[in-house]
């Protein structure tokens, strides 16, 4: 089959963990990367084609991966229409709604096969959960909710990228929470905001506390999440139905009530583990997209439905 030539926009810390996954996946050729920042350049230099530019990335690729902080997709993906490239973005899609509506006129009027990375259009906690929901097994569903508790933000991991701290484009609701705003969207349709608190330490600081009651016709749905106090890290998605409850615990570990009303495992094909075959399926969707068959990965018009209730609370 066809190995598609990928170009990467971004070399941090996302971007740098793509570039081991895209050299591991068989139906890829990393051909060209670009990063801002010289440091960035330099940690790939010896290993990768680093080429000076990001429309020299495009220009090297039939696939772009756009890696950067969002306030710069826009750029990059009128840059990759503009040469007829196809295009995988990080989420979430932009921070600014008449952009983001722009851009996705723009890429849908293009043709050119697009997607955006939110790891739960393909993970398998994700893909098992959504079967049992579209087949009834959960039976009727009276509510979702998600719940995530950081010690730290930005994570340690994540030091680098001091936008992140930032409320112009960073922020754990938008890096992280948008993801489960997409799950449920996913799950159950358009997401809508009722009510909402934010908390900021700082004007110029991202969010410390946000909770909000959200529904997704006609499933409520509700966010608790907080950074900054002392406990471990948690993220937990629950969904509550009349005859099972299901919930994903941190991104990848799928469990549900057992016949005893207690959480159980549930297991699931994942190798070599849970986060790695959740980017191996993100990379076999994307492989899927370009060759023109059936795939699960975000859509922009989906991505933007996400963006719209994330903008929505941090407006509060």
């Amino acid at each position: 089959m066809k190995t598609h030539q990928v170009g990467i926009i971004g070399l941090g810390t996302v971007g740098a963990r793509f570039v081991e996954q895209f050299n591991l996946h068989e139906r890829f050729e990393l051909s060209a990367c670009w990063d801002a920042s010289d440091d960035a350049r330099a940690r790939f230099s010896e290993t990768e084609n680093v080429v000076d530019t990001a429309q020299a990335v495009i220009a090297n690729c039939d696939v772009v991966y756009i890696a950067v902080p969002p306030a710069a997709h826009a750029a990059y993906v009128e840059q990759a229409v503009a040469a007829g490239c196809a295009i995988f973005c990080e989420k979430p899609l932009g921070v600014d709604i008449p952009e983001s509506e722009h851009i996705l006129q723009l890429v849908e009027s293009s043709g050119l096969p697009s997607a955006i990375n939110y790891v739960f259009g393909s993970a398998p906690s994700a893909v098992e959960l959504a079967r049992r929901v579209t087949n009834g097994e959960l039976g009727d569903i009276s509510s979702a909710e998600f719940m995530m508790h950081l010690t730290e933000w930005p994570r340690a991991w994540q030091a680098a990228a001091t936008w992140l701290a930032e409320a112009d484009e960073g922020g754990w609701i938008r890096e992280v929470g948008s993801h489960y705003v997409f799950l449920a969207q996913r799950l159950f349709g358009e997401v809508s905001l009722e009510q909402c608190l934010v908390r900021r330490p700082a004007p110029h600081l991202a969010e410390n506390l946000v909770t909000a009651r959200l529904t997704t016709a006609p499933t409520p749905f509700t966010m608790h999440c907080e950074s900054g106090s002392a406990g471990n890290d948690s993220l937990m998605f629950t969904v509550r139905g009349s005859q099972q409850s299901m919930r994903i615990v941190d991104w990848y570990n799928l469990e549900a009530t057992d016949a005893d009303g207690n959480w159980a495992t549930v297991e699931i094909e994942a190798t070599p583990s849970a986060p790695w075959a959740a980017y191996r399926a993100q990379l076999d969707g994307l492989a899927a997209m370009l060759d023109g068959k059936e795939h699960r990965l975000p859509t922009f018009a989906e991505a933007l439905g996400v963006q719209r209730v994330i903008e929505g609370i941090l407006s509060t």
